[in-house]
């Protein structure tokens, strides 16, 4: 049975909704992050990096998102539910495209923004939180805004014209795209952006979805 390394605030939602649309069983072994927020290194046990999420399928250990939507669609959607048929259907490479970006392109800056909104803050020590809090919004407001900006309007462009990231099929790279979309809205906000928030309403009102939460309360 397919088992999936779930640690607390992390990324393997996804992971979960993408079982739980496909209605495979599985079950999930529970972690709970360090009061530093870094993985405790009992998840080191099972993947040497430490980092959810992590699949573990008989004796196949995997880690990375994007690879494990690759290993259980090839796998286990024999249907092609989530993905396109092959790469003669038209959508195969807008699906591969957005199925990537998603961790290639967007999450790098919005991890970067988490990390110096946090310059002013704990554990920063505290005669230096000023000066980290003045250098975070002085790189925040230079840079990843800007390119937080292009992403955000590069996104609602496409969802303007189109249903789901794949045209007209909800697929795994809907999925995919769900965590950077929702931390978008968190982090930068999505007023003025419809169709992204129109996107983000109607994933959270898939039934897999809302078990695949439900799933990640141990």
């Amino acid at each position: 049975m397919i088992t999936v390394h779930h640690l607390n605030k992390s990324r393997s939602h996804r992971i979960l909704w993408l079982l739980e649309e496909l209605s495979l069983p599985y079950q999930v072994k529970y972690y709970q992050r360090e009061k530093s927020m870094l993985a405790p290194e009992s998840l080191k046990r099972v993947h040497p990096l430490g980092k959810s999420p992590i699949i573990s399928d008989n004796d196949m250990v995997l880690a990375e998102s994007g690879a494990i939507i690759d290993y259980l669609e090839e796998r286990y959607d024999v249907g092609h539910l989530l993905c396109p048929e092959n790469s003669q259907c038209p959508n195969w490479v807008v699906y591969r495209y957005w199925l990537h970006y998603a961790e290639g392109s967007l999450m790098p800056p919005l991890v970067m923004k988490l990390i110096f909104s946090m310059l002013g803050k704990p554990p920063v020590p505290l005669l230096v939180r000023p000066i980290g809090a003045a250098i975070g919004k002085g790189v925040q407001k230079e840079y990843l805004d800007k390119q937080l900006e292009t992403h955000r309007q590069f996104i609602e462009d496409h969802l303007s014209q189109h249903n789901w990231f794949a045209d007209g099929q909800f697929t795994a790279a809907d999925i995919q795209m769900s965590f950077p979309l929702e931390a978008l809205a968190s982090r930068v906000g999505i007023e003025g952006f419809p169709a992204i928030g129109d996107f983000i309403h109607r994933i959270q009102q898939r039934p897999a979805y809302q078990r695949a939460r439900l799933r990640e309360q141990q």
